[in-house]
C-alpha cells in the first residue's frame, strides 16, 4: 500500500485547494512546500498587490477630500510602514493556510519534493531527506518571474522582491512589461510618489485583451501620471554613480530601480521534478500538457494551475494563469478522483481584473475574438465621467462595453475600465455564465445612482 492516495507537490492555491478537498472525501493526502504555504498569490502576488493598491488610492482620495468638504493637513506616506503592515498580513495568512491543511487532515512536508520513479502502480517521491510513496501525484508548483537575456539584467528586480521585501520607495522607477503585473505595479508606485515610466514593446498594454479596454486604460493610466514608452525595446542596463541607466531604442532612461514584469514561467519549477525521466510531456515553456481532466500523458500524474497548460485552453491569447482558475481546477480534480463527481472548469466565462489606477476588468469574448469565431456582433459602448469626479473636477472617464451575438442576442463579452470594475464584472460574470441575453440585460431594472447601471441601460448599438 502506498503511503498516500494523493501527494501534492506545491503548496499554492491550486495544490492546497485540491489537497483539502481530497482529504475531506476521505483520501490520505500529503503536500510538500519548501517556501511559505499559500503560493504566489497569497505570499508575493495578488494579496500583497491588492493591499498596496489600497494604499496607493489614498493619494487621490486626499486630493479629492477638499472638494468634498474635508480640510486636511499635508499627508505624508511612510512607505516602510505600508510594507510592514502588508507583510504582517501575509504572515497571518500563511499561518491560516497551514491550519486549514491540518484541520482537513493533510500532512504538510515543509521541504522540496521530486519524483524518483515508479513504485508498483504508484510513485516514489523524495521529500527533503525522506522518501514516500503515493498512488497519484499532483504537480502544482506554479511559475516564477522570467527575465530576458539583457546585458545588466542582474540590476533588475521582479514582482517577487517588490511584494515581499521592505525597502525605501524609489524616486524614479522604470517598469518593463505591460501585462497585468507591470501595469498594476507601475500604477501603484506612481500613486505612492515614484516618478514611474512604463516601457512596453507594443503600442498598447495588455496584449490579448479587448482593444477598447486597452486603449482607454492606457489613456487613463497616463492621465494619472505614469509615463508610457510604447514600442520601445530595452537594450541594456548599467549602474552608475547616480543610479541605474536603462538604454532603450528610444534613448536612455535614468532610474533608481528597474522592475521587470515580462511574464512568468514554470520552467524553473517543473524542470527539477523528475517528470521528464518518467516520460511526462512538457512544453518548451515548462508547462505540463494535460487533458480536460488535468491528467498528464503518464497515468497517475496530474497538473493544475500555472504549471499546467489548462488543457491547452486560452482566450484572446491570455492564458488562464489566475488564482481562482488554479483553485477551481484543483477542486475539480479532487471531486473527480475521490468523490465520483467528475468536474471540469468552464474557461469561457472566467472574469479577470487589472488592479491598475483605475481598475479594468473583463469577462467573456473581446470584439475581435468574437468576430474571429464567426459571430455577427453588435457592440454597445459607453464612456462617461463617474459621479465621484463631478465635484473634484477630475477629467477621468469610465468605459463600458458589451459584445452581443446578433443572431442569438446572447451577451458574449463584458468589459470595463473604471473604479470598482473588478467588483462589477464579477456580478456580470454570473450573468454570462448563465447565458444571459441582451434582452435580459435590458429588462433588468437599474440600481441608481451607480456606475454598474450603465451595463443595463445601453440600448443603442454603437456605430460600426
Amino acid at each position: 500500500m502506498p503511503d498516500f492516495d494523493l501527494f501534492v507537490i506545491g503548496g499554492g492555491s491550486g495544490g492546497v485547494a485540491c489537497a483539502r478537498r481530497a482529504a475531506t472525501h476521505g483520501a490520505k493526502v500529503g503536500i510538500a512546500e519548501a517556501s511559505r504555504v499559500g503560493g504566489t498569490c497569497v505570499i508575493r502576488g495578488c494579496v500583497p498587490k491588492k493591499l498596496m493598491h489600497y494604499g496607493a488610492h489614498f493619494s487621490e482620495w486626499f486630493k479629492a477630500a477638499r472638494s468634498y468638504g474635508w480640510d486636511l493637513s499635508e499627508p505624508r506616506l511612510a512607505f516602510e510602514r505600508l510594507c510592514e503592515g502588508r507583510n504582517k498580513e501575509i504572515a497571518r495568512l500563511n499561518d491560516i493556510y497551514i491550519q486549514m491543511l491540518a484541520r482537513a487532515g493533510v500532512e504538510l512536508f515543509p521541504a522540496r519534493a521530486h519524483l524518483l520513479g515508479r513504485a508498483g502502480e504508484g510513485f516514489r517521491i523524495a521529500v527533503g531527506e525522506q522518501e514516500v510513496t503515493a498512488a497519484r501525484v499532483l504537480i502544482a508548483v506554479g511559475a516564477r518571474p522570467s527575465l530576458p537575456d539583457v546585458p545588466g539584467i542582474e540590476h533588475a528586480i521582479t514582482s517577487d522582491q517588490v511584494l515581499e521585501d521592505v525597502y525605501a520607495l524609489p524616486e524614479r522607477l522604470a517598469v518593463i512589461g505591460a501585462g497585468y503585473i507591470g501595469l498594476e505595479l507601475a500604477s501603484i508606485f506612481n500613486a505612492l510618489g515614484a516618478k514611474t515610466t512604463l516601457i512596453l514593446r507594443a503600442e498598447l498594454p495588455l496584449r490579448g485583451f479587448e482593444h477598447d479596454l486597452r486603449q482607454h486604460l492606457a489613456t487613463e493610466v497616463a492621465a494619472h501620471g505614469v509615463t508610457l514608452w510604447n514600442e520601445t525595446v530595452v537594450e541594456r542596463i548599467e549602474r552608475g554613480p547616480g543610479g541605474l541607466r536603462v538604454h532603450t531604442s528610444r534613448g536612455p532612461l535614468e532610474a533608481d530601480a528597474v522592475l521587470y514584469a515580462t511574464g512568468r514561467s514554470p520552467v524553473a519549477q517543473t524542470g527539477g521534478l523528475g517528470l521528464e525521466a518518467l516520460g511526462v510531456t512538457l512544453h518548451r515553456s515548462g508547462t505540463v500538457a494535460v487533458d480536460t481532466a488535468y491528467r498528464s500523458n503518464v497515468d497517475g500524474i496530474f497538473a493544475v494551475g500555472d504549471c499546467s497548460d489548462h488543457a491547452g485552453t486560452a482566450l484572446d491569447g491570455v492564458a488562464f494563469d489566475l488564482t481562482p482558475v488554479a483553485i477551481a481546477e484543483g477542486r475539480a480534480l479532487a471531486e473527480t478522483l475521490f468523490n465520483a463527481n467528475p468536474q471540469t472548469v468552464n474557461y469561457a466565462t472566467i472574469p479577470t481584473a487589472i488592479f491598475a489606477l483605475p481598475q479594468a476588468a473583463s469577462v467573456g469574448l473581446s470584439e475581435a475574438r468574437a468576430r474571429g469565431a464567426g459571430h455577427d456582433v453588435e457592440i454597445y459602448r459607453a464612456t462617461f465621467r463617474p459621479m465621484f469626479n463631478t465635484l473634484t473636477g477630475s477629467t477621468g472617464r469610465t468605459m463600458m462595453k458589451l459584445v452581443v451575438d446578433r443572431a442569438t442576442d446572447r451577451v458574449l463579452g463584458c468589459h470595463m475600465v473604471g473604479e470598482d470594475s473588478a467588483e462589477i464584472i464579477q456580478g456580470f460574470a454570473v450573468a454570462l455564465t448563465a447565458g444571459a441575453t441582451k434582452r435580459v440585460f435590458d429588462a433588468t431594472v437599474a440600481l441608481h445612482p451607480t456606475a454598474a447601471e450603465e451595463f443595463v441601460t445601453m440600448y443603442q448599438p454603437a456605430p460600426t
